[in-house]
């Protein structure tokens, strides 16, 4: 359910659909940077994953993240940069709500 979720909120093989959540984020994330949307912050990392058709791959499943995944290792990475914890918006979060039909958090 996961890689349709993702597909439902705008990230596809083809682009980021206009009108969708994908398209509000990645306005608010570059709007946020001063113009440009970063990689692998939670647009690029999104859209990366609508591109590849799997989300289960990269450990963010419906049933939460993967251990030993390159999910699990972006939130630890996340988590000591912001001192234990991930922060709500932060790259992880998003990914993995939207990843189980959630708005991402912010």
């Amino acid at each position: 359910m996961s890689d349709q979720n993702v597909r439902n909120a705008g990230f596809t093989s083809s682009g980021i659909t206009g009108g969708s959540l994908a398209s509000s984020m990645m306005s608010r994330e570059a709007r946020a940077s001063g113009g440009g949307v970063h990689s692998g912050g939670p647009t690029a990392t999104l859209q990366e994953m609508g591109a590849r058709g799997s989300t289960h791959s990269s450990g963010f499943t419906s049933g939460g993240i993967s251990s030993g995944s390159r999910a699990s290792q972006m939130m630890s990475q996340e988590a000591r940069s912001h001192g234990g914890g991930t922060p709500r918006g932060g790259t992880t979060s998003t990914v993995q709500s939207i990843s189980m039909g959630g708005k991402g958090g912010r």
